[in-house]
Order: structure tokens, then sequence, then C-alpha cells
């Protein structure tokens, strides 16, 4: 293969008016136990985000296609690769482990063509668009191992979830929903709420008008020293920062808080006396693997769940829908088509 595509590039560190979509970027060609893919859809994570401002301690070799989700089809395959055959649809495990994420370390899939090493790849079920499976690993996969591989949400247990707008967030109304919680889903406007209605939701709190901590104790009553009485059963909080102690505040004694990020600050004030006088237990969560991904790819294929897509982009306006997600004004994943 040679010749050149379209790529979402970033060449340094700084805004989104650093990406630049260009016309003239090399094709890759595939080497030895590595693939050659067409990409036919790639979505947004707020970790891109990061990638463009720069991340202590990250060094990214620039320039970069960023990118970590993407699924297409396999339209060259090197060396040593055995198993696969051009054509085959496939979904991206965006860790390569020799070398670290698609989009970061490695070219990723904002661009019409990515080289993958055959490991990363993962078969689509014949029922499951490109579109659905490159809306799932980063959010839905890290959702899906902190609620369905760590075994931490029971039936009709009361589930409060941070952030329950973005990508993880729906997918943990929506796992939640099928294991049968009631969910309390927090979000920042009247558009989100009404639609985490759609999804399920029980309850919906806009946390920019409400303070979400307080209303739980005033919905369930205040969490008991003594007795399982009062609070939530679980606080699922990536957010971090100063809703933090809150979380503490509102769970009941027994209950978990899931962490499985920080988007709004990762050393926030503790108050480790809510931990121990109420036996909380605070459980991480860190990535996912790929019988995460062909588990929701199942459940896709089987009609039993659907990733919450709010919008779908040409390349062209990759930039813009990545604005979107460093506004925080979707809902769901946003998808981009090269």
């Amino acid at each position: 293969m040679s010749g050149t595509m379209r790529a979402l590039v970033l060449r340094r560190h700084g805004t989104l008016e650093d990406l630049e979509v260009v016309t003239d970027h090399p094709k890759p060609t595939a080497t030895d136990g590595h693939v050659v893919i067409r990409v036919r859809a790639s979505s947004f994570n707020y970790h891109d985000v990061f990638t463009v401002r720069g991340m202590p301690g990250i060094k990214v070799p620039l320039p970069v296609i960023i990118g970590l989700d993407m699924a297409g089809e396999i339209v060259e395959i090197g060396a040593g690769v055995g198993g696969w055959k051009v054509g085959d649809r496939v979904l991206v495990n965006p860790l390569d482990r020799k070398v670290g994420l698609m989009g970061e370390m490695l070219d990723g899939g904002m661009a019409e063509y990515c080289r993958v090493s055959a490991e990363q790849l993962i078969a689509m079920p014949a029922h499951v668009t490109f579109e659905q499976a490159a809306a799932l690993p980063v959010a839905y996969g890290t959702a899906h191992r902190m609620l369905i591989t760590h075994d931490t949400i029971r039936k009709g247990e009361r589930v409060l979830i941070l952030g329950a707008s973005g990508g993880v967030g729906t997918g943990c109304v929506i796992l939640a929903k099928m294991l049968g919680a009631e969910v309390i889903a927090c979000a920042s406007s009247e558009s989100k709420l009404a639609r985490l209605k759609e999804m399920g939701a029980d309850e919906v709190i806009d946390y920019t008008k409400v303070d979400f901590s307080k209303w739980a104790v005033e919905r369930y009553g205040k969490p008991q020293r003594r007795t399982h009485v009062g609070g939530v059963d679980v606080v699922i909080n990536f957010t971090g920062g100063d809703t933090w102690v809150p979380s503490l505040k509102c769970v009941k004694r027994g209950g978990k808080v899931l962490v499985c990020g920080a988007t709004a600050g990762h050393d926030p004030k503790e108050d480790l006396r809510y931990i121990w006088t109420f036996e909380l237990k605070v459980m991480g969560s860190n990535s996912f693997y790929d019988e995460n991904l062909r588990d929701l790819m199942d459940l896709i294929a089987r009609g039993r769940f659907q990733p919450v897509i709010d919008t779908v982009l040409p390349l062209e306006k990759a930039a813009e829908g990545l604005r979107q997600i460093q506004d925080r004004t979707v809902i769901g994943k946003v998808i981009v088509t090269p």
C-alpha cells in the first residue's frame, strides 16, 4: 500500500486549534505482526483532550494522529500474522502492550487508515455496526469492567452516578439498570437529564443547581454508623476533585465508592473518618480487556445493549466533535467516520 490519506494530526501540544486535518499524510504499510485497517469509525474520549493539551510525565511522539477507539476492515496483512484475512471486520483494542496507547504513543483512528498490531484485533459480530463498535473501548469497556467484571452492583441497590451523561457515565447507567439497580444519574442540564431518564435512570439530579450529596441524604435518610439505614449503596465517581468528600457523605454503612478516573482532579481533599466510621469500600477499576469488549459486542448483537451515540461527524469536522467533548455538551459518544 502506498500513497497518502486524510488524517487529523496533532503537531504540537496546546488547544484544539492545534489539530489539523491534512490530505497528504503517508498511508501506513503492514509490518511484521501488524495489519492495516481501513478505519470506518473512530470515537473521541476525554483522554484525547488531555493528549492535545499535553500531560505531565507523558512524552507524546509528535506529530501524531489522535483517536484511541476505532473499528474497520483489514486491507493489508503483514508477515507473521495468522487467523485474519483481508476484509475481516475488526474492533481495535487501543492498547498496544509493547508501545502504549493508540492516538498517543502511536498513530490512532482519526484517519482513513491505521496500522495495528494483530494482537489488538477483536472480531466484530455480523450485527454490530462500525459506529457501535468504535463507541465501546475506553468508555463502555471501562464501565463494563467496573460493574460487571468486578461484580460491584446488586439488584435493588441504589446507585448514584456522577458525570452520567458522558461515555463512561451512560455506560454505567445502562449496565446498572441491566443489573436491576435503582439509578440516580447526575448531569449538568435539563436536556441531559431528560435523555438520562429515557435511558432508564430512576432519578436525575442537576448538580449545577442541587448538592447531590444533600439530595441523597434528604431522599434516603442520613447514613447511620451502627445500622445499614440511610444513604445510597453505591456512588460511581470518576470525577474526583470537589465531589470526593460529598460522595463519601452520602453512602450507607458498608457501601461502595467505585473509581475509574478523576477528570476534575486526582488529588482531592480527603476525610478518612467516613471510610472507617461507615466501613466504606473504595474500589478502583482500571481500563478494560478484550473480554469486556467481546461481551459488549455480544450484548449489542443480541439486542440487549445499545451504546449512546450523540453525533456522527465526517473527519473534516472532527475537531468540532472533540470540542463538544471538552465542553461537556454531549450525551454519550462522538463518532467520526474518516
